[in-house]
């Protein structure tokens, strides 16, 4: 499946590549990102290839992965305008300001006005909220984000890191109000983080969002680079964010995930990436790349196609608990047809059924 292999994103008609790629990494004020000459080697690659999406936030490298998007494609016209740029508001670039961060109306309309100098652009296309300001009515959010889209500065909005229940009040509010509803949603999604499969993707399912998982990688945890044999003796590029996760249920999905990358000749990357591609809702991934070398190894997932079996053993082996009732309604089919065949699938008897011919009370 080739990058330009366009899907819409969400309930919505904005196309994008089935890889979106991250701007986390552009800039090296923080010490471990890309230099401003290999971010824009990177973004030219992904353009040439076919990407269209591309991912940014206010606060990525204090501002810088904004402006570097910006001076490389903002500024000239008919490029910026083949590219769909996502940014995000949320974080503070300004500590001494209570207003400089979060999702109230003041900090939300000032963040946008600042990102749009940065990226050197009228508009951005698709404007995420970071994550959920437990401060602020939803309300009052909404309310900014809907006025910015009418003054023609945001084309489309979607929230990240906001729980299930938040999500779903919003784009209700929104849908009754007539102001600008949500179309996608930007969540943590991979072999080893898929307790959003309780709530939050059956949620942006059934409410027409589009899935843009982010580390599908877990921090580089999947990436094959650390193994059950090596466990201990290879040094991890992010520290804590990779050694925190490196435990036996980790290890275990990695021995079947190398095991399936050895069926196929393919990375562990590539395979994980593939699944997490392939998972019901999801639209577009997130990757990110902090060398030329990377981008092409991790696009390199998109020629990877898994079996059933294949999938099947990747799901068995990283299936997660989820919070209740989750877990409970799958077994729900046999309260409503037990012992009966429905869609071509028969429910086991449930053992409590009264017998044919029996009483019920």
């Amino acid at each position: 499946m080739p990058l330009s292999h366009y899907v819409t994103l969400g309930r919505s008609g904005l196309r994008v590549s089935p890889v979106c790629l991250g701007g986390m990494t552009f800039g090296e004020d923080l010490g471990w990102g890309s230099s401003v000459e290999t971010s824009n080697a990177i973004l030219d690659r992904f353009l040439a290839l076919g990407g269209n999406f591309i991912d940014t936030a206010n606060v990525y490298t204090n501002g810088h992965s904004e402006k570097i998007i910006g001076d490389h494609i903002g500024r000239t016209p008919s490029r910026r305008d083949r590219v769909v740029i996502a940014t995000k508001f949320f974080g503070n670039l300004f500590a001494e300001d209570p207003n400089g961060g979060g999702a109230g109306a003041k900090s939300l309309i000032a963040a946008v006005h600042e990102s749009l100098r940065r990226l050197q652009t009228d508009y951005v296309d698709l404007l995420w909220m970071h994550a959920w300001d437990r401060n602020t009515p939803i309300e009052e959010t909404l309310r900014a984000l809907d006025a910015l889209v009418r003054a023609g500065k945001v084309r489309y909005v979607g929230f990240s890191d906001t729980p299930a229940w938040k999500v779903a009040q919003a784009q209700l509010v929104a849908q009754f109000r007539g102001w600008t509803p949500l179309v996608a949603l930007q969540i943590e999604y991979s072999l080893l983080e898929r307790t959003v499969e309780g709530e939050l993707i059956p949620m942006a399912r059934e409410l027409g969002l589009g899935v843009t998982p982010w580390s599908p990688l877990k921090s580089g945890v999947l990436s094959g680079k650390y193994t059950r044999e090596n466990a201990g003796k290879v040094k991890a590029d992010r520290g804590a964010w990779v050694e925190g996760n490196l435990n036996e249920r980790a290890y275990s999905v990695i021995d079947v995930l190398l095991r399936v990358a050895k069926e196929l000749d393919a990375s562990p990357a590539h395979v994980a990436l593939a699944w997490v591609s392939g998972r019901p809702g999801v639209s577009s991934t997130i990757i990110g790349a902090r060398t030329l070398q990377q981008l092409e190894d991790n696009l390199g997932a998109l020629e990877v196609k898994l079996t059933p079996e294949q999938v099947a053993a990747l799901d068995e082996v990283s299936r997660p608990t989820l919070d209740f009732p989750a877990g409970f309604l799958e077994n729900a089919p046999v309260f409503m047809h037990g012992g009966l065949t429905v869609n071509g699938v028969t429910a086991p008897p449930w053992p409590l059924a009264p017998k044919p011919g029996a009483e019920r009370y």
